[in-house]
């Protein structure tokens, strides 16, 4: 089989649609089982543990994936991108044991964080083979590690849930099944992609390095600023209001991923091409790509919209427990400011593969700083709507700052095109 062929636009779409769908709905699953089988505290114990380290994760990751899927010029090696990304995993797991130790959580809770981040770590490590099979187009290595992963580690968990009746014990098991896919399958695939088992090792060439950090790192803080957006609710939300709340407040939050696998699906196999449009100079092309995806965003986040306002109490029932069902409004909420954030989506796409990097720093801070405000007034006194809220004020602030970086990015693929322009590659 010629691994090193790549697939067509629609076959990666497929298999990166199908490949996220099976695990997001094991992520999701994942909350039901613990709403099920235990409480909301436990959801919240799990919840905190993901809002903790995501940003740490985030950022030492440096999207080292997107970096190396928008690379048309092979400027680094898979070698140099697989060194960076194990230095910053293992400054990760010294940030997040800092933090918790600060932070003074019980000792219970602060376990669940600590191995929510060693199960990242892997997950972070899988994600720059991801990354290599993403730039030569083979989506359908990437979905196959994904179904597996998924299940696997649904059932690990479920399993340390079921014997021990404590999340401790389940987070374990999560451990376990993204240790076993890396290993496994993973590295295996790199190696196929590479030819040679000797390329999968990791390199350290400061002067490389020296090259590469400055390149990602603005995407590095983009991204920890991006999941701050994310988490900054569930902060306010287990401070003011309790662990209780915030697992009822993530339980259904996350039935947005039906929703965010089609969009990330979309994403992950449109980059590619848009990058090699923008370096190409092809104009129609990148634009028409874009208003493709922002049209399909928004048919998929208005049907979330509709569902939520037509059946949204027997949804949330049906799912979890009753007493989630209560919260019908901030279901409704949270699917509006989901439908604003995908339909312009593909703005952040274009931004990205138009490889500005540098810009997204201050724009997802701006990002961030209103999400923050937003919470801080909306919450102490609006209690879970509030944070829906601050949701939807983030993302109206996020969709027009890169209306503005995708306006500039048009210029410049317009006649007369600067190939020494300072701001292309990494601006």
């Amino acid at each position: 089989m010629q691994v090193n062929k790549p697939l067509t636009l629609r076959r990666n779409f497929s298999w990166t649609f199908i490949g996220n769908a099976v695990y997001a709905a094991c992520q999701w699953g994942m909350l039901v089982l613990l709403a099920k089988l235990g409480s909301p505290e436990m959801v919240g114990q799990f919840t905190l543990g993901l809002a903790v380290t995501a940003p740490v994760i985030m950022f030492t990751n440096l999207q080292l994936r997107v970096v190396q899927a928008t690379d048309a010029k092979k400027q680094y090696i898979f070698s140099d991108y697989l060194g960076l990304r194990l230095i910053g995993s293992g400054l990760a797991l010294v940030i997040i044991a800092t933090i918790t130790l600060l932070a003074g959580y019980q000792w219970e809770t602060s376990v669940v964080i600590l191995l929510v981040g060693l199960a990242k770590a892997f997950e972070a490590i899988s994600d720059v083979f991801y990354g290599l099979l993403q730039q030569h187009e083979r989506m359908d290595r990437i979905a196959l590690s994904l179904m597996i992963k998924g299940p696997l580690s649904l059932l690990l968990l479920g399993i340390g849930v079921y014997i021990s009746g404590n999340i401790v014990w389940g987070v374990v098991g999560l451990v376990c099944a993204w240790a076993i896919v890396l290993l496994t399958y993973d590295i295996r695939n790199g190696a196929l992609i590479l030819n040679q088992v000797s390329q999968v090792q990791p390199r350290w060439h400061l002067a490389t390095l020296a090259k590469l950090v400055p390149l990602a790192l603005p995407l590095g803080l983009v991204m920890m600023l991006i999941s701050l957006n994310t988490n900054i609710p569930r902060y306010f939300i287990e401070h003011y209001l309790g662990e209780n709340r915030l697992g009822i407040f993530a339980a259904i939050s996350y039935l947005m991923v039906a929703e965010q696998m089609i969009v990330s699906a979309l994403a992950d196999s449109a980059v590619p091409r848009l990058a090699k449009y923008y370096a190409n100079q092809n104009s129609a092309a990148f634009r028409m790509l874009l208003f493709k995806l922002g049209a399909v965003n928004a048919l998929i986040g208005g049907a979330g919209v509709v569902v939520a306002l037509v059946a949204g109490k027997e949804v949330l029932t049906l799912l979890y427990r009753p007493e989630y069902a209560q919260y019908t409004e901030v279901f409704t909420l949270l699917m509006i400011g989901a439908a604003i954030n995908y339909t312009f989506a593909c703005l952040g796409y274009g931004r990205t593969a138009a490889r500005y990097f540098l810009i997204q720093v201050p724009l997802s801070f701006l990002v961030t700083s209103s999400s923050t405000l937003a919470c801080f007034w909306l919450i102490p006194n609006q209690g879970l709507r509030g944070a829906a809220i601050a949701l939807i004020i983030a993302a109206i602030v996020e969709a027009g700052s890169n209306l503005c970086v995708l306006l500039h990015a048009f210029k410049r693929i317009s006649p007369p095109f600067n190939k020494k322009d300072k701001n292309y590659e990494g601006k």
